[in-house]
């Protein structure tokens, strides 16, 4: 049996920021990501041009690269 995607709310993602030892979420199209292993998400920030513990789905129509990025981090849950 499968198990239920972990709810997460709007302000736990905003607690998992990246900052002093956090974890660095972020969430798009209502999934949560986990970024804090990548390279590109350094004390919670990506080159400067997004900060983890939001929503990005609105931002991610701006940036150089699709959703297919976020398929290389683990998914955490769903936003709710």
């Amino acid at each position: 049996m499968a198990q239920e995607p972990r709810k997460i709310t709007m302000n736990e993602l905003a607690q998992n920021d990246g900052r002093n030892g956090k974890p660095a979420y972020v969430a798009f199209k209502g999934t949560v990501y986990d970024v804090s292993e990548s390279a590109f998400w350094m004390e919670g920030d990506h080159m400067g041009a997004h900060e983890a513990g939001k929503d990005l789905t609105n931002e991610m129509e701006l940036a150089p690269h699709r959703e297919e990025m976020l398929q290389k981090v683990k998914q955490v849950g769903v936003l709710v």
